[in-house]
């Protein structure tokens, strides 16, 4: 039997020496951010003297005491897509499963046509020139196209809607740390939840290098990008429009025909589950002229000596690849296995099947978000079109409602309080193709029930 179990070689002294390391006193020390509620106070509840067969059947036995929730509404980010079983057999195949950067790339044409096949997905989703062949995940993509941003137009502002997703915020503060400066925020409208297009003009000025602006946005609201890109433009910046749930480019106009010069975002949605914090990938695409500021890698096609179709890696701005001073980025990698995986889900729904994914997501959103407005004490937060993704106030206590929905197994959604403090009694609600008619009538009715006892 193969061992579950972790085999911890550290004695007590090579522990007293990493903590030292990294400057703490003890190992609890490390663990204090962690809330005490989470953590196990004293010993595991498990017989001394137990086999390592004997605690394995020990612990699953205490494994099978853990529920599983009838529903989740979660969203904020990631967002739970069934993904067809052709993904995983192809994606799971020995010599995909193992792949890695090729450092001979010409010699691994498998790999860079997978590469360069989800390259012209990305491409045609977004409306623009160029892609990428990915990077970690959407809020480093978003940091990177702002370093982008900082390098073609040479200056130093950089201005984020605070409708943008508060995380991926937070790391492009955490980029711009290096450069001692920080992002300067413009605001959402509380009515329409959409960030303020009068308010660039008293915001962006010459100095700004780009705008960052999520489409649709954190609270699900749907952008006027068109408008947003004539005022960024008039003042000499650039549009970066980020987007978290990709399966919206499917309905929605792409950014690049919108007027964003650099495109970002999530592409988890396509045919990577939601799993446990990872793996993500993040795209990013853009014009042509900005070819050579475009971090990562760049796949092209060509033809071999023989005049057959064959690829190359036509980019490399990494600093494995070119000079240190010379690179755009250096951790800017290629998550392959999730690219191929975006691919082959892209390529078995095809332009039609995700147009139509897209309008089921849009239409039971819709429902939900129509039938819980109809509930007494719940409304609509903003009035500005949604996709499958949307924002309801609840008159009364937030958190109680959501444990209420808790113990009939529902995961209610995403309270605002944690991001936004003002937004205390408002929760994010996501829907996709994954919530059967069933568990959205289950959800009105349980909500219905909840506000009739918290008035």
């Amino acid at each position: 039997m193969k061992s579950a179990l972790p085999y911890i070689p550290h004695t007590e002294d090579d522990i007293k020496k990493m903590c030292e390391a990294i400057g703490i006193a003890s190992v609890e020390e490390l663990l204090k951010p962690i809330p005490a509620s989470l953590r196990v106070d004293g010993a595991l509840d498990i017989k001394a003297g137990l086999s390592e067969q004997e605690t394995l059947a020990r612990l699953k036995e205490l494994s099978e005491k853990n529920t599983t929730t009838k529903a989740s509404f979660l969203g904020g980010g990631s967002y739970n897509h069934y993904s067809p079983s052709v993904v995983d057999h192809l994606l799971l195949r020995s010599e995909f499963f193992t792949s890695y950067t090729p450092y001979q790339p010409e010699l691994s044409q498998g790999t860079l046509q997978a590469i360069f096949e989800y390259q012209t997905l990305i491409c045609q989703l977004t409306g623009m020139e160029i892609s990428n062949s990915s990077l970690y995940d959407g809020a480093s993509a978003t940091a990177e196209a702002v370093l982008m941003a900082r390098r073609l137009t040479r200056r130093g502002k950089v201005v984020v809607s605070s409708a943008l997703h508060p995380e991926y915020r937070d790391t492009i503060e955490t980029y711009l740390l290096g450069f001692n400066e920080e992002p300067t925020e413009l605001a959402y409208c509380t009515e329409a939840g959409s960030t303020i297009a009068k308010s660039i003009d008293s915001v962006v000025d010459e100095e700004t290098a780009c705008l960052v602006v999520q489409h649709p946005n954190f609270f699900g609201s749907i952008e006027d990008i068109k408008t947003l890109a004539e005022k960024v433009h008039a003042k000499g910046a650039l549009l970066i429009v980020v987007t978290t749930e990709a399966l919206s480019l499917a309905l929605l106009k792409p950014p690049g025909e919108l007027g964003a010069d650099i495109a970002v975002g999530e592409a988890q949605s396509f045919g990577n589950p939601v799993s446990f914090g990872g793996p993500y990938i993040g795209y990013m695409a853009t014009k042509q002229k900005h070819i050579r500021q475009l971090p990562g890698r760049i796949i092209g096609e060509t033809k071999d000596t023989k005049g057959k179709r064959s690829f190359c890696l036509t980019f490399a701005t990494r600093e494995q690849h070119i000079r240190r001073e010379k690179a755009t980025s250096n951790i800017c990698t290629n998550q392959g296995l999730s690219a191929l995986a975006s691919a082959i889900y892209l390529n078995s729904l095809g332009k039609a099947g995700l147009m139509d994914l897209a309008r089921l997501n849009l239409s039971k959103a819709e429902y939900l978000k129509n039938e819980l407005s109809e509930i007494a004490g719940i409304t609509a937060t903003f009035t500005a079109p949604t996709f499958n993704e949307f924002t309801i106030t609840i008159d009364g206590d937030t958190e109680k409602f959501l444990k209420q929905l808790s113990k009939k197994k529902i995961i209610g959604g995403l309270g605002l309080k944690r991001f936004y403090p003002s937004l205390n009694h408002q929760i994010l609600i996501a829907v996709t193709e994954m919530n059967s008619k069933a568990e959205l009538d289950t959800f009105i009715e349980t909500a219905s029930e909840i506000m009739g006892n918290l008035k």
